[in-house]
């Protein structure tokens, strides 16, 4: 792949774990205050496009949404599958 690719790759997957990271801080902080709340569709959705790494990170610090069962493993389950189609992707443009 080309070395722009590869760049502009690794800016989208920074920009989308820190969204779902600071989503995550914002929604707990709003939660605390009683304010108007971050839907769970909007919390999910930078994961599913690939942050399913920060939103965790971000679950994990701000101790948000930890009780939820499809957050406690539907975040490790989408990283689980994020990570095994960026494993067979690699292997199949590596030839």
């Amino acid at each position: 792949m080309d070395r722009d690719l590869w760049t502009l790759l690794a800016g989208y997957l920074l920009l989308v774990n820190l969204a779902g990271f600071l989503l995550m801080g914002l929604d707990k902080r709003r939660a605390r205050r009683g304010a108007w709340r971050i839907s769970e569709k909007a919390l999910f959705l930078p994961a599913v496009l690939g942050g399913s790494l920060g939103s965790i990170v971000g679950m994990r610090t701000f101790r948000h949404k930890t009780k939820h069962w499809y957050f406690r493993y539907g975040l490790p389950a989408l990283l689980i599958g994020q990570l095994a189609l960026a494993a067979l992707l690699g292997w199949y443009f590596a030839k």
